[in-house]
């Protein structure tokens, strides 16, 4: 009999640090040396921290992203009056806006919209080195580049939404302001500024995809846990040898559903799924304001809202 497990009751098995490749030499020494298990992270995952490796377009990003979360910062700390207490109290509405629309393009004055346009381009700057960075590991490993590709998706939407449509509508004014209830604040404004979001088709794909994606890996992250105890968390023999843990795996897809996709598909499936929520989200909001002006409208005129 099978021992049954969960979460909680998992054994953690945690040995000798596996300190991977050395890249013929010569990663193993850029890399940090240490490496330490955590009990709490072995619940949800590998147990094992580090190690770490950042290399320059690493030490680039996090020295960017740094200077973008201090000028946000200081901009909210400023707001505060540099009291902690309301500091604390108002985190969540403090907002660094872009420039009015009286400055285009242009730059503004710090106070106007300056900070913003800095620190969007240290933003910028951190995004695309962390890309590269993600990009040269994978070529590095000889692994393909999906995780590259799929991060280009997402760093799509957000080039979009702070840099691509802002030229194209000439103001850097249409940009999303940083803060998190300004954040969301900007995009229910967006929607109702260009007759409800919702009859965007772009959108509409955007969310299928978004709820695709978690219900596919909620699927397969439930399949694969449902038959560890027959060793199916080792995919990548069951991919070439399948053993008992495939077999009931498919066997219960085929009875419930009729379908099963294979080890190696559903992680297609996932992939493309979860790609295409910020690719079709990109291109809705990108057309938004610089082809359509009212959603609605062009809906109504396309026969599918009355």
């Amino acid at each position: 009999m099978a021992e049954y497990q969960n979460i909680f009751t998992q054994v953690q098995v945690a040995g000798p640090p596996e300190m991977g490749m050395d890249g013929n030499g010569k990663i193993a020494a850029e890399r940090t040396k240490g490496a330490s298990m955590s009990k709490l992270a072995g619940w949800i995952g590998n147990a094992q921290l580090g190690p770490i490796y950042l290399g320059p377009f690493g030490l680039v990003s996090l020295a960017t992203g740094f200077a973008w979360f201090f000028i946000v910062g200081m901009s909210f700390w400023a707001q505060a009056g540099y009291s902690p207490g309301v500091f604390m109290r108002d985190l969540f509405w403090f907002a660094l806006e872009p420039p009015a629309p009286e400055y285009g393009l242009g730059f503004a004055p710090l106070n106007e919209g300056g900070w913003w346009l800095i620190s969007s381009f240290f933003l910028l700057v951190s995004v695309i080195a962390w890309w590269i960075r993600t990009y040269l590991r994978a070529e590095e490993l000889g692994m393909g580049k999906h995780v590259a590709w799929a991060f280009a998706s997402a760093i799509w939407l957000f080039l979009v939404l702070g840099l691509f449509r802002p030229i194209l509508m000439g103001s850097w004014s249409e940009a999303v302001p940083y803060g998190i209830f300004p954040h969301l604040d900007w995009t229910n404004l967006f929607s109702i500024t260009y007759g409800n979001l919702f009859y965007n088709p772009f959108h509409a794909l955007s969310i299928v995809f978004l709820y695709g994606s978690a219900l596919l890996f909620a699927m397969h992250g439930a399949t694969i846990l449902a038959v560890s105890r027959f060793g199916g968390e080792r995919e990548i023999e069951q991919i070439v040898d399948r053993g008992t843990a495939s077999e009931r795996a498919a066997l219960f897809w085929r009875w419930t559903m009729g379908f099963n996709a294979t080890m190696e598909g559903i992680h297609r499936w996932a992939w493309w799924f979860a790609v295409l929520t910020t690719l079709t989200g990109g291109i809705g909001i990108l057309l938004t304001g610089t082809v359509v002006d009212n959603w609605f409208g062009w809906a109504v005129e396309h026969g599918y809202a009355r």
